[in-house]
């Protein structure tokens, strides 16, 4: 299961832990990823995306429809 935002794309980032000593060893950055069903009433289905915390915010202020919409046309959900 990757771990990637079906809305906006986010993905795990790499990074350093830098320790007291300032020794560098690599770490992942992982986006705050949720599992959620989201009801679409104009074609009364619902569907299941993997979202991110920022992109759940996006869809309460905007909306689902506007929402996909967008990520269609960026190339992220299929559909």
């Amino acid at each position: 299961m990757s771990k990637i935002c079906d809305i906006t794309g986010k993905r795990a980032r790499v990074g350093n832990n830098v320790s007291h000593a300032n020794n560098k060893t690599k770490r992942k950055f992982n986006p705050n990823l949720h599992k959620k069903r989201f009801y679409i009433p104009e074609e009364d289905i619902w569907i299941t995306l993997k979202v991110s915390t920022t992109a759940l915010r996006t869809i309460n202020k905007v909306g689902i429809k506007e929402v996909l919409k967008k990520a269609r046309i960026n190339g992220l959900v299929l559909a």
